[in-house]
């Protein structure tokens, strides 16, 4: 039978197990404690190590998120001093601490963030302190038994309306933050003014203290390195373009030439994933006064249509990619029956792609759209005729003497064989078409924005030139007259 004993070492605890042929295995090894205390100081150290490496990349790729740390840290240091200073102390009162929260809860990383949430606030602060001062009024005119049912049937009816409002897509896009603070605002100010005897005194400091944190807020995130939320819409549409013509030629590249793909094939993810960023920037960039190239009426709303007709392309490249990942392949002469038209088709949709996009980065229309899209269309049809070249090879050689047929000319190409490059080309053939609703999503936005043509740039541009070369006759013309004179 076998036996069981502990033996301790120096290191700690060990079991072993002993055999009826007289070996010993080991069967669990104690460490102990100052080895154990080691071990996990060694691993908060590694994980605090780790920590810091990723805040480092991510303050290095975007120094912008660390000059907003620096930004809410001035601003919550400005509005302090109304809290330690006395003279601001006494004049605001022991509310300099609303100061204090409105700016934790109001500043954003962007401008539009921050006017937005602050206007918000503040409207729905002024608009609710209204309403319950007229409850109130009215709640004390009726008497100590009707007033308590005015309140409460108040408070029921408005914040029911209220948050009704908030399920409505507009109110929600650019009023949402604004209902709670009514919602809040209303129902703190009427209840407690049933039993606070200065309200008025009251609400005018916090009215007053909201005002200076929302003004600091704004006036710290417009003046100081600000980050406005319509560039940034603006050069993630621009970007997500490129991201959308690089992986569609990579795509097509890869299930033709797989070797001379170079492409970053996931790009398109980003447009994919970019929806919600979209909305809430246009939202945000609505808020905005005018900026750079942005005047303060620019159509906002139309990116996000534009980002939606780019997704649509996008759906259709990740089902490219599952045509790439599936076990069915199409066999190699097949796939170079139809390799050069599906190519051009690709080259010419990402060249439209990457023509809007500098449209948009430059605000000027481009003469190429229409050229292309012609093209576009010429390269489509030529893949449509290569499609119907496919059933030529899958099918026997028409002969009135079957007999005198080759076994070889007799052999048929499997439609399963056929289906995967079918698919691919269908599918290529899709983009194009949405394609075509990108186009008419920018040409929408240069006309709402009024872009500039590229042809009358170019002609103003070369104005001075002309005007040179006229200079420049009239002064060979002078000088031949003055040798003719010699």
């Amino acid at each position: 039978m076998a036996q069981e004993k502990k033996e301790t070492t120096s290191s700690g605890l060990e079991w072993s197990l002993n055999v009826e042929d007289g070996s010993s295995k080991i069967l669990v090894q104690e460490a102990g404690l100052a080895t154990r205390a080691w071990l996990g100081l060694k691993g908060l150290f590694l994980k605090v190590r780790k920590f810091l490496e990723k805040a480092y990349d991510i303050g290095v790729n975007d120094p912008r998120k660390v000059v907003h740390c620096l930004k809410v840290g001035m601003a919550l240091t400005i509005v302090s001093l109304f809290y330690y200073m006395r003279p601001l102390y006494e004049g605001i009162g022991g509310n300099a601490m609303w100061a204090i929260m409105t700016v934790v809860v109001v500043f954003e990383n962007t401008a539009g963030a921050t006017i937005s949430k602050s206007l918000n606030r503040v409207f729905g602060t002024c608009l609710a302190g209204l309403l319950a001062f007229g409850v109130h009024w009215l709640a004390c005119k009726s008497g100590e038994k009707f007033g308590p049912w005015i309140v409460g049937t108040s408070v029921f009816l408005l914040a029911s309306a209220a948050t009704f409002s908030r399920f409505i897509p507009s109110v929600k896009q650019l009023f949402d933050y604004g209902a709670m603070i009514f919602i809040l605002t209303f129902s703190l100010v009427a209840v407690s003014g049933y039993r606070v005897d200065q309200l008025f005194e009251l609400a005018y400091q916090r009215l007053s203290t909201i005002i200076i944190g929302t003004s600091l807020c704004i006036l710290v995130s417009m003046l100081i390195c600000p980050i406005w939320a319509g560039q940034e819409l603006y050069a993630l549409i621009t970007s997500n373009m490129d991201k959308l013509a690089n992986s569609l030629d990579g795509y097509v590249a890869e299930y033709f030439n797989p070797d001379d793909s170079n492409k970053n094939l996931l790009a398109y993810k980003c447009v994919l994933n970019s929806k919600a960023s979209e909305e809430s920037m246009a939202n945000f960039a609505r808020w905005e006064p005018a900026h750079g190239c942005f005047s303060f009426k620019h159509p906002w709303k139309q990116y996000p249509k534009i980002g939606a007709a780019m997704r649509s392309c996008a759906y259709c490249i990740e089902a490219l990619n599952s045509c790439i990942d599936s076990e069915n392949q199409a066999p190699e002469f097949i796939k170079k029956q139809l390799s050069t038209a599906c190519l051009r088709v690709s080259s010419n949709s990402s060249s439209i792609i990457r023509v809007l996009a500098e449209t948009i980065k430059a605000m000027k229309r481009s003469s190429k759209i229409e050229f292309l899209v012609e093209e576009m269309n010429g390269a489509v049809e030529e893949l449509q005729e290569a499609l119907k070249s496919l059933s030529e090879l899958s099918n026997p050689p028409a002969c009135k003497n079957t007999e005198t047929v080759s076994s070889a000319a007799m052999e048929t190409i499997p439609l399963m064989e056929v289906m995967p490059v079918v698919t691919f080309t269908s599918l290529l053939i899709e983009i194009s078409a949405r394609i075509k609703g990108i186009v008419k999503a920018v040409e929408e936005l240069a006309k709402v924005a009024a872009f500039k043509d590229a042809a009358q740039d170019k002609c103003k541009e070369n104005q001075p030139n002309n005007r040179l070369e006229q200079q420049g006759q009239t002064k060979d013309e002078e000088t031949m007259k003055v040798l003719q004179r010699v």
